[in-house]
């Protein structure tokens, strides 16, 4: 197999590494560096638990390949805060109970953290179509759009 040297940023910090070319940047983020809060569900890009940012954008970390973040910035679930200092998002999914066996959380959170960058103030169809792409087996989604909403409120200062 063919190995690459790749340099990126990830969550703030420089990373460079070796990778076989066929390696996804979640199995990278995973078991190179050893941040597990990337979740691998369908591994075809239709769960959205691998949701991570990418130079500002969401993207399917099971479908890039390490090597097409080479010079890129990545963020992850692990970037949003930590146990003692939670996000307002992540407190706000704590407040409103949104989510249950927490494994589609993470793709969720950078999902609505994508779009409270771009969008101060959305409306509940706003958040809904965002999370359209991720999947949930467990809440039935009511308190995610809620924790969503009451996050931008408190990025605001409004809440």
């Amino acid at each position: 197999m063919s190995a690459r040297k790749i340099s990126l940023t990830v969550n703030g910090q420089a990373v460079e590494a070796e990778v076989e070319a066929r390696v996804n940047i979640a199995d990278f983020l995973r078991q190179v560096i050893g941040l597990t809060g990337t979740h691998v569900g369908c591994e075809h890009g239709v769960c959205g638990a691998c949701t991570i940012i990418v130079d500002g954008r969401p993207a399917r970390a099971c479908l890039m390949l390490a090597v097409q973040a080479d010079g890129a910035e990545v963020e992850t679930v692990e970037s949003l805060g930590t146990p003692e200092a939670l996000s307002e998002l992540q407190q706000a999914f704590r407040d409103r109970h949104a989510l249950q066996c927490g494994f589609c959380t993470p793709g969720m959170l950078m999902t609505i953290e994508a779009l409270l960058r771009v969008e101060a103030s959305p409306t509940r169809e706003q958040v809904r179509d965002v999370l359209s792409g991720n999947l949930c087996r467990c809440t039935g989604y009511q308190p995610i759009v809620d924790a969503a909403l009451d996050a931008a409120e408190a990025r605001r200062g409004t809440r």
